[in-house]
């Protein structure tokens, strides 16, 4: 069983273990940068309450030029999106930097191959001049696991429109305010991924990774707003 108590981002730098076997989990409790205690302990290994929504992060390896949220951070990408529509970004994200990754968990919950696409992953791009194959994005890879170790990478062609497989050019439309729900990408917005595409069955890990190498701190690289599972393990 992998466990360890929650860490805060003080700097853009990796969450640490005590060694490499260990999965750091954090939740969204006391303390931001430059907090006091940390956070309660949160655990990403199954046994923790399970969720259609981020619940917990295992590690987070900032790029250059990351900042935005990290004070915030997890609470800011756990919960669902807040979308501010097609025509702006939300600034409720963690921006990853350039090449930053970040891996994440269900608690409980697991993505299972369902009918159509299993989960979504909500960044902040927007369209330019209202035009849909000219999109603001910083892209990113998505990769999937069932035990945290093994990992399959959903192929992603980010050279030109359309970014087949990629995080991050689907603007965002779902917030809690508007009623548009976030497990319809077709209502919510957001970037669809299907298990079957890569051959699972099952997955309880999510990790994402920036191939923008675009922009300047803090908001360098994707930006993360939330992720959603549309086909979860249990209901």
């Amino acid at each position: 069983m992998f466990r360890c108590v929650a860490l805060l981002v003080l700097a853009p730098l990796a969450l640490g273990c005590g060694n490499a076997a260990e999965t750091c989990c954090t939740d969204g409790g006391s303390g931001g940068a430059g907090g006091g205690s940390a956070a309660a302990e949160m655990v990403c290994d199954g046994t923790g309450p399970a969720s259609r929504f981020i619940s917990c992060v295992v590690s987070f390896h900032p790029g250059p030029g990351a900042g935005q949220g990290q004070d915030r951070l997890p609470a800011i990408i756990e919960g669902p999106p807040q979308g501010a529509g097609s025509s702006q970004g939300s600034m409720d994200v963690l921006s990853l930097g350039r090449g930053g990754e970040i891996t994440v968990g269900f608690g409980g919950g697991a993505i299972v191959d369902g009918d159509g696409p299993d989960f979504v992953v909500f960044e902040n791009a927007f369209l330019v001049g209202g035009d849909p194959m000219n999109v603001f994005k910083e892209l990113a890879e998505v990769s999937v696991s069932e035990d945290g170790q093994s990992w399959v990478t959903f192929p992603c062609a980010p050279a030109a429109y359309p970014y087949t497989g990629c995080a991050g050019w689907h603007p965002v439309l779902s917030n809690p305010q508007n009623g548009l729900s976030p497990f319809d990408p077709a209502q919510g917005g957001g970037d669809p991924f299907d298990l079957a595409d890569v051959g699972l069955k099952t997955a309880r890990f999510l990790r994402i990774h920036d191939v923008s190498n675009y922009g300047g701190a803090p908001n360098a690289g994707f930006d993360l707003d939330a992720a959603a599972i549309i086909h979860p393990a249990s209901p």
